[in-house]
């Protein structure tokens, strides 16, 4: 053994110190794959919670009317919208007076109402964007279909 092996001790001392060093070094920058896990496990029982809240959905009379009214402003919208255009090709001169009257509202009170439609469909939109289909990168790759004229061109 050289002179480095006698003054540090032998294979076990060096394996202490590393683990020592280690030790001294997840105090101070957390160790990655151990955030990853503590990350992992919370999240699994943040999933676990929403699964176990959503399990027995009881829905009473109320809740079913509740989920119909948020049903209906998407319809109201469009038709409403489409409702404007019919009003202005039968009576357009009650339609230019009504247009008239839009303009008199306050810049405030249109902000309000972009903001409130904004939040409703970005609160849809955001429902639907989390609750999609993941496609896992680990899945295995399927096998292409048959396709019989694809094969014959490909020979022919």
């Amino acid at each position: 053994m050289g002179v480095i092996g006698k003054l540090i001790g032998g294979p076990a001392t060096v394996t202490a110190l590393g683990e020592a060093a280690q030790g001294v070094a997840e105090v101070f920058v957390p160790s990655a794959t151990k955030r990853m896990e503590y990350s992992a496990e919370a999240q699994m029982a943040a999933l676990r919670q929403l699964g176990e809240e959503y399990q027995h959905p009881a829905l009473s009379w109320f809740d079913r009317l509740v989920n119909g009214l948020n049903r209906l402003p998407r319809p109201f919208l469009a038709f409403g919208t489409i409702g404007l255009f019919v009003y202005a090709m039968v009576d357009p001169r009650a339609f230019a007076e009504r247009m008239v009257g839009l303009n008199a509202v306050p810049e405030p009170l249109w902000w309000l109402l972009g903001a409130i439609v904004a939040f409703y469909f970005g609160a849809r939109e955001t429902h639907y964007f989390r609750n999609r289909a993941v496609v896992s990168p680990f899945a295995p790759a399927r096998e292409p279909e048959e396709n019989a004229a694809l094969e014959e061109w490909r020979r022919g």
